[in-house]
């Protein structure tokens, strides 16, 4: 995977670990948000993408392929896929458009049509009523919303949608995203602003061939597709190509001219073992077909344009791995995460189900209803019995998905079920503070009542879950490092599980988890080392380019494009010319990426990072304060900003822009922490602290802003006090390092060797 001499691995290793032994590991001066302000190597506006040879074919439209494929066609039409998003005309849109109103929060809204078009009357971006034409269907069940077009390209989501399900079900009526909270004009989640924007939040997933096309100089858009709907060429690529072959233009053309081969699905690859009552692959699985659907069913950011079906899916998008709030320690669903990165974690992935072995690929719809789809791969006589599901035969407790399958409510309305195909493991919820299928239906019994009757029936579960070493890593448990260690190392794990303890990690470096970090950048999994370049900029700059520069030799490119910009502080002149040619392609990308997605104030934040970099302060300055405008909400932009006044020694400037902030950004822990250090710097010591105790004791506070608390207490002279502070804040932050190093110091200068002598332990392998 990687071609650097091995001696210059060695020495780098060598250098880091006396380093790590010399220094410590201080994560926390990392800034919020991943280190945002970084260097740039090439001009943010000269940069541009090169696809592959892959792309040379042309999009011939839907109505092109029903000519030969009526059956395909017949069961798409009327699809999910086919209703993903419409023209909004009387064919398509469901909602009651005959002078309807809808009351929230104090605002009358009101749909209705004049002509063949259809309106909605509803607080604009400035909080007064106004009247808006409903351009597109955005859906179709069991909820339908409706989009909006907007000055400079922009389409907008209403946050008003429609409820389709049948009456009796409690549908057939309008209803808000938001109906606990006063989402009003002023709030980052009104349908007028930018996260209810469908060009970037929804639009490459319900349309093919989908061209984002935002020009960062103008602040437009220009979003463009093939077809309007998810239609036959947004899995199977564009078809020109097979239009020749099928005409007999190129005989001999490979692939009957598609550039990927979705294979039609066949029980004679599954043969049954009848000891264990699963069926298994018979053949290897060769379909890329599962690539091509996690494009779009996966929770992930679209962080390089040009994605066709089939391209491998970490050269395009940046997925999400196991962490909260979006899922559970234990790799259960919580937020809306898409199916993907669920299904990764399953015995089924595992064996070489794929998406087509349960969902036909056309219409959408199961295969087969209730129990006998499952019956396909797992024996009825073995597993649909009450020995096994513990449950009278035929009630919703004997079927297999409400005890391997259970579903969350999304958007109010939409039951979504977990495609992990997990066994249930009550025994851990309360330890982690997970949900489980059992007390998920039985509400009026504790967790081990479920648990213990699990344990009477089948026995003590097999392995240690996975999500055990998770939540000791999210949570800073004193063993967290082990157990992170012990599963990033456990092959027999799911890979997305391992590459979440990577990622959480470099929390709890020692010269242990260094070396096990290093393997996993020369290491040959894919999720492992694209977990590693994610969290890399929370590695100390010593330690990175042990870790950081086998990773820009990696073949994904949001890999290697993250670790360039992890490493883009250094100076590349002492490395071989194959680091250098590497690290200025990968950081080329990585512009991309951001350039890509500079309609949103987390691109704009990274980008002043790199002009900052790069010298160029003044370009800097005017990305911040872009990214402030776009979003006033946005904390980190007002940080870094006030950081880059810091700098030039601009201390009040730096003062007056986070009071500013303090009145617009929501979770202002980060904004209070900042403000408090710029109050220290001007010796205005009495004022920083209150806000310097804001943060810390904020619902969103971070271990960093406790330390600094406690420290600023001891500085005071109220060494008491913060001691109080350090050990809240080890019970928050179990086992971090800063916090116990802070703890031990402070109670030798006070003379309190019993604190000492208690946490003295915690320090031994650091």
């Amino acid at each position: 995977m990687i071609n650097i001499a091995s001696n210059f691995l060695h020495f780098y290793t060598s250098i880091c670990l006396l380093m790590l032994a010399a220094c410590g590991t201080d994560n926390n001066t990392v800034r919020e948000q991943g280190a945002l302000d970084r260097p740039l190597a090439h001009s943010l506006t000269s940069a541009k993408l090169t696809r592959s040879p892959v792309g040379k074919a042309d999009y011939v439209g839907s109505g092109t392929c029903a000519h030969c494929h009526q059956r395909e066609t017949a069961a798409w039409l009327g699809s999910h896929h086919d209703l993903a998003m419409k023209t909004a005309n009387e064919n398509s849109v469901l909602g009651n458009f005959n002078q309807s109103k809808f009351i929230y929060q104090g605002v009358t809204s009101t749909f209705y049509k004049k002509g063949d078009r259809y309106y909605v009357e509803t607080d604009g971006p400035d909080g007064t009523l106004q009247s808006f034409p409903v351009a597109y269907t955005f859906g179709v069940n069991p909820l339908q919303q409706y989009l909006v077009k907007y000055p400079r390209g922009r389409i907008q989501a209403l946050s008003i949608v429609w409820d389709n399900r049948e009456k009796s079900e409690g549908g057939q009526r309008w209803f808000h995203l938001f109906p606990d909270e006063k989402v009003d004009h002023s709030d980052p989640l009104h349908w007028s602003g930018i996260n209810q924007n469908w060009n970037f939040m929804c639009a490459d997933c319900h349309s093919t061939n989908l061209r984002k096309n935002y020009d960062l100089n103008t602040d437009t858009f220009q979003t463009a597709w093939s077809e309007i709907n998810v239609a036959c060429e947004a899995c199977h690529g564009p078809a020109s190509k097979h239009l020749e072959w099928a005409h007999k233009k190129q005989k001999n053309i490979d692939n009957l001219g598609f550039a990927i081969k979705l294979q039609r699905v066949s029980k004679a690859q599954w043969e049954m073992d009848l000891e264990s009552g699963i069926a298994k692959n018979r053949v290897a699985k060769t379909s890329q077909e599962l690539q091509t659907c996690a494009q779009c069913h996966s929770r992930r950011t679209t962080y390089l344009p040009g994605a066709m079906p089939g391209d491998k899916f970490l050269d395009h998008y940046n997925p999400t791995l196991l962490q909260p709030p979006l899922y559970h320690a234990d790799g259960q669903i919580n937020g809306e995460v898409y199916v993907y990165g669920s299904f990764l974690q399953s015995k089924m992935y595992k064996a070489g189900v794929t998406c087509s072995n349960c969902h036909e690929p056309h219409s959408l719809q199961l295969r087969s209803t209730g129990n006998t789809l499952c019956a396909q791969c797992h024996l009825p006589e073995k597993f649909a019995t009450t020995e096994h599901h513990l449950h009278v035969d035929g009630s919703p407790g004997a079927q297999c998905i409400n005890c391997h399958m259970p579903a969350k409510v999304y958007m109010q309305v939409d039951n979504r079920r977990d495609h992990s195909f997990r066994i249930p493991r009550p025994d851990l919820s309360d330890k982690l503070h997970t949900p489980n299928a059992c007390t998920g239906c039985h509400k009026d019994k504790a967790n081990q009542w479920a648990a213990d009757i699990l344990l009477k029936e089948f026995g003590p579960p097999d392995i240690k879950h996975y999500g055990e070493a998770i939540y000791a890593g999210i949570h800073g448990a004193d063993d967290a490092e082990s157990k992170l260690s012990k599963l990033i190392t456990d092959s027999t794990q799911p890979a997305i599980a391992r590459a979440t303890a990577v990622s959480l990690l470099p929390q709890y470096l020692s010269r242990h988890s260094v070396q096990l970090l290093q393997a996993v950048s020369q290491s040959n999994e894919p999720l492992l080392s694209l977990a590693l370049a994610q969290s890399l900029d929370r590695v100390p700059p010593q330690l990175r380019p042990a870790l950081g520069i086998p990773l820009l030799f990696e073949q994904d490119r949001v890999t290697r494009s993250l670790a360039a910009n992890a490493l883009a502080y250094l100076p590349m002149d002492p490395y071989p010319v194959s680091v250098q040619k590497q690290f200025s392609q990968a950081l080329r990308e990585y512009t991309i990426s951001e350039l890509l997605n500079s309609d949103r104030p987390e691109s704009l934040v990274n980008l002043g990072g790199l002009h900052l970099q790069k010298g160029n302060p003044q370009q800097a300055e005017a990305f911040y304060r872009r990214a402030i405008n776009r979003a006033p909400y946005f904390a980190p932009a007002y940080v870094n900003l006030a950081d880059l006044y810091r700098g030039q020694g601009r201390e009040k400037d730096a003062e007056l822009l986070l009071r500013r902030g303090l009145t617009t950004v929501e979770g202002k822990a980060s904004i209070q922490h900042s403000l408090g250090l710029s109050l220290v710097r001007q010796n205005r010591h009495s004022e920083a602290m209150p806000f310097l105790r804001k943060s810390a004791e904020s619902d969103d506070t971070h271990s960093r802003y406790i330390y600094v608390y406690g420290i600023a207490l001891n500085s005071a002279g109220q060494s008491e006090r913060a001691l109080e502070v350090l050990q809240y804040g080890l019970s928050r932050f179990p086992g971090n390092t800063e916090i116990v190093q802070a703890l031990v110091s402070i109670s030798r200068e006070s003379g309190n060797p019993a604190i000492v002598n208690k946490y003295q332990y915690l320090l031994r392998d650091n």
